[in-house]
């Protein structure tokens, strides 16, 4: 027991309160605790009810069982590598950043979700997990990962190989792609605009986040990394090479 608390205290910070209330409330639905049909995102119950506990326990909360009960432990176990790589990667040190991140995702998929009129029961996880491991793959898509029966390939086709195989063992693609659209979304507002296509920064974090979770090294809060084409120039005077996305980064290096 000593092993696993000592792994368990060793997850980063906010992955390891996601992961574990991933593991608590489909636990407490499970044991009739409190009836799963409470912990679902139902967008009539949401809105017109008044509802607002919705959207968060539908964020942790996923109908295991024994047709599901495998999709269930799949998504556990990306939630924690590519959560937990993220936050102790580009994120390391700067868990607001990485908090603003998990929200502005969240806050996107629970807006698409209600404001649909194609689903009327809703879960959040996937979603939320697949939009994280989106943008993990982004930054680092030139990284070669290995899949399931030693397939290799690299990063950046993480998320659509993923897509496709939850829906051999699950039967459906949306809440994958509506993940892998909203980490795109967030990937391009937040580093490929501003950062590559020299424009505006139009993502920043909150003030009342980093004085919650402050920054737990120096440097300047943000991500001040210049467009590519100062990169380039700087690179070429330097004679360095191209910057590769394949490598990662951390926020707020220069």
């Amino acid at each position: 027991m000593s092993d696993l608390g000592d792994w368990f205290r060793s997850i980063p910070l906010i992955t390891r309160y996601w992961f574990a209330g991933s593991i608590a409330v489909p636990l407490i639905g499970k044991l009739g605790l409190v009836s799963p049909i409470y912990l679902f995102l139902w967008p009539d119950a949401f809105i017109n009810r008044f509802q607002i506990w919705r959207p968060i326990t539908a964020t942790f909360f996923f109908p295991v069982g024994p047709g599901t009960g495998f999709l269930y432990l799949v998504n556990l176990y990306f939630l924690y590598q590519y959560s937990s790589r993220l936050e102790t990667g580009a994120f390391d040190g700067r868990p607001a950043d990485y908090m603003f991140m998990l929200l502005f995702n969240w806050i996107c998929i629970v807006v698409s979700f209600c404001s649909s009129n194609f689903w009327n029961i809703l879960l959040l996880m996937i979603p939320l997990i697949m939009s994280v491991l989106y943008v993990w793959a982004q930054l680092n898509r030139d990284m070669i990962v290995s899949f399931w029966f030693g397939t290799r390939f690299k990063a950046c086709y993480l998320p659509w190989v993923i897509l496709g195989f939850n829906y051999i063992i699950g039967g459906s693609v949306i809440n994958e792609l509506i993940g892998n659209l909203v980490g795109h979304l967030y990937f391009f507002l937040m580093f490929k605009y501003p950062m590559d296509l020299g424009g505006r920064n139009f993502l920043s974090t909150p003030q009342f986040l980093y004085r919650w979770l402050p920054n737990r090294r120096g440097g300047v809060s943000g991500f001040g990394v210049p467009p590519a084409s100062m990169r380039r120039a700087a690179e070429d005077q330097q004679g360095g090479g191209r910057h590769n996305w394949g490598q990662g980064f951390r926020l707020g290096d220069q």
